[in-house]
Parts: C-alpha cells; structure tokens; sequence
C-alpha cells in the first residue's frame, strides 16, 4: 500500500476484525474522548471489560481491545513499526522482555513503588498488573486422573492432550521453561519428545484450548492458573485444574504474570501510560483476586483474596512458584525453541 489513509483504514479493518475473532473486549466506552488501544495476551478479557469501564467513567478516556496468543502480539507491533496501532503491549514473559529487547516499548514513567523490582522493566518500559502461574487442566472424565508429569505419557491420554507451542505461547513457552527447571534441557527434550506420541499438535494460543477440554474433545491441556479459573467461572468450563507433580510428589510451577508496557511510537502514548498507572493502582489491584481471579502485583496487596478452592491461592497451596531470570531465558530462547522443535519434529 502506498497512501497512508488506505494502509490506515485497512488497518482499522483488520483491528476490528481480529477484536471479533480472538475474543477482543472492543471499546470501553463511547465517548468523545480519545481511545487507546490495547493489544493483549488472552486472559483477562472478563477483567478488562469492568476494569476499562471504570477507566473510561473517570477519564473520558476509551479502550479497544485486540487479543490474541502471547508472541502473537507482540509480531503485530513489530510488524506494525512504520504505522503502530498499538499504544500498550500486555503479553507474558519472555515476550515482553523481547520486546523491550527488540526496542518496540518506550519508558512509561509509572510509579512502581510496592513491585517486586526484578518484575519491573528498565525505566519502567514493562510493568507487570497480574501476577499468575502456569498450570494444567484435566477433563474430569479422564480416567487415570493425571497428578504428575510422568502420568502425561500414558497411552490412554494420546490424541487427547495438547500444549501451546512453545515460543509461540507464553504458556507454552513456560512448559518448556519449568521442564528445563525441574529436568535439565536434554532430560527436558527428551521428556517432550516423548509426550509428541500424545499431542495433538500445535497451538498458538493456550485459552483456545480451554473449551476443547471442557467439551471432552481434550482430555488434558496446559493452561494457567488466572485464565482457568476465570474460564470456570466466565464461561462454567468443565475442568479441573492442577500442578503436575515429579517422581517424588513435588509440585514446581512457574511465575507467569501478565505484563504491560507502553509501546515506542504510540498513537496515543499519554493515554496509554495513564492507563498502565490505573491498572496497577491500588483500588484496581484490589480488584485482582475477585474480579481477574489473579494475583495481585503490588506486595501489600500479596495476601488478599483469600485461599479457597476457587482462588489463585488455593489452586497453588503446596505448590512451589519458581521465579525465572526471564532476561536468561529470553538470551537461550531461540536456540532452545530451536533445539525443541528438532526434537519433536514439529
């Protein structure tokens, strides 16, 4: 495209169209006010609608909102340099951290202060606004009732089970991670080339996978903990969730929250770093456990929400959540997304 009003009102397009196909919230309001838009892993859909509803009553301020997979996202802002659409990135780890690597955020000037530091990008360039943690889901039909890692590659579970593509997906990519945690990056490997005898195939989205386990197409998925337990409630999904043990009944999972950044070149960078200050406010963080079913990102806030069975907190009772030096991770990912794929043949 040559003119810039047809690329712009192609894009505009195609914005609308992808809101519709991956779920996107759409508009928070319908003011005369100015409207960001928001570009996010899937998640937190059900959250954003009343979280930007209130942003909007207090700002005149609107949100748009297009979802897709964690990595997706993120190739759309850099695929989007020359024209961005985008003015706040929310994606998860390691994604995030590319794409301050890859120079597509830009300083945003929040205060951080009660953010564990080592969440908190350079200048304030990403900023976590829900913690969360990988985990999986069992169709509770699934007889033997999978617990631990090893109980995966039984042959009961082939043709039905499927992970997202590591990455891909930052979920996906996660499973790949805390494998390398518990086993080493061959035992890793190999423990994944194995389960390839039981995987569906690949997925660039883990919350696409959430309906084909309630309905019993799958019988196990990964997930995460705040994506699963708003699907049970949201949407009255019919799965259990779990942290799949080891050969010892040690249960390891992987910090894995949603992080914000607003994005270099944005359209409307004030506005976006505006509302990146009111997610991670304290009467929006408050809204966390209840509204989001994640876990609050500011440490006062850590201990709210309670620990039932519904609750982030109960889910990962006993659990150990291992915090990842994502910067290292991001350094090794491609030669390991590469090494993952040889191995697997996918």
């Amino acid at each position: 495209m040559t003119l810039r009003t047809t690329a712009t009102a192609l894009l505009a397009a195609t914005l609308t169209l992808l809101t519709a196909a991956c779920g996107g919230t759409g508009s928070s309001g319908s003011g005369g006010g100015t409207t960001v838009t928001v570009y996010s892993a899937d998640g937190l859909g059900s959250w954003y609608d009343s979280t930007f509803r209130a942003f909007t009553d207090q700002t005149g301020i609107n949100v748009n909102v297009v979802e897709a997979g964690s990595g997706e996202v993120v190739s759309r802002v850099e695929k989007e340099q020359s024209n961005p659409q985008a003015d706040l990135l929310v994606t998860l780890p390691p994604f995030i951290q590319r794409a301050a690597a890859s120079k597509l955020l830009q300083p945003s000037g929040v205060d951080t202060a009660g953010i564990a530091a080592d969440q908190v990008g350079p200048q304030a360039q990403y900023v976590p606004i829900v913690d969360n943690a990988l985990s999986f889901i069992a169709n509770p039909d699934a007889d033997p009732k999978p617990v631990a890692w090893d109980d995966l590659l039984r042959p009961e579970f082939k043709g039905k089970l499927q992970y997202s593509t590591p990455g891909q997906a930052g979920d996906g990519t996660a499973v790949l991670v805390l494998l390398q945690h518990l086993r080493g990056k061959q035992a890793a490997l190999d423990y994944l080339k194995a389960l390839q005898a039981n995987n569906v195939g690949p997925s660039s989205s883990t919350g696409k996978l959430q309906p084909k386990v309630s309905n019993g197409e799958l019988l196990v998925a990964n997930g995460d903990v705040q994506m699963n337990l708003a699907s049970i409630k949201d949407d009255k999904s019919r799965f259990e969730i779990f942290i799949p043990a080891d050969s010892e009944g040690r249960r390891t999972t992987v910090s894995l929250p949603y992080v914000a950044g607003v994005t270099a070149g944005a359209p409307h960078a004030d506005d976006a770093k505006k509302l990146l200050s009111f997610l991670i406010s304290d009467d929006i963080q408050k809204t966390v456990p209840t509204d989001a079913l994640g876990m609050p990102v500011l440490d006062a806030l850590k201990t709210s929400g309670g620990a039932g069975p519904d609750t982030p907190a109960g889910v990962l009772q006993g659990v150990d959540v291992w915090v990842p030096d994502w910067n290292t991770v991001l350094a090794d990912l491609d030669a390991d997304v590469a090494a993952y794929q040889k191995a697997t043949g996918s």
